[in-house]
């Protein structure tokens, strides 16, 4: 897992590979503050990767927990790790939002299998 692993540009949806070919320089300042964020701490990517990939069930994102899934899955993160975190969100965010998270996190999870 390298530096690159919270790299906002890699696999963009639609809508923000859009933005970043219409508005390069606020995309790139955007990915800047990513990597700087990424860098500024001594937590290793795996655990990046389960940290924004808990923040995204926490926001009720679809989209971000499947990006953090597909980008967790590629750099080999364990796929019953990611489901775990859905677990573990139950207590904070509620048990439907942490099952609809689960869900999303098992459209990719079961994919891989």
């Amino acid at each position: 897992m390298g530096d690159d692993v919270d790299d906002p540009t890699t696999e963009l949806p639609s809508t923000a590979g859009e933005f970043a070919a219409e508005y390069p320089d606020v995309w790139d300042r955007y990915a800047d503050l990513g990597a700087s964020c990424s860098a500024a701490g001594p937590i290793d990517d795996e655990t990046k990767r389960l940290v924004k990939l808990g923040l995204s069930v926490a926001a009720q994102s679809e989209g971000a927990v499947h990006s953090h899934v597909r980008r967790g899955l590629e750099e080999g993160v364990d796929p019953d790790a990611l489901k775990q975190v859905a677990v573990l969100s139950i207590p904070t965010v509620g048990f439907p939002q942490a099952m609809a998270a689960l869900s999303w996190i098992e459209d990719l999870t079961e994919e891989s299998a």
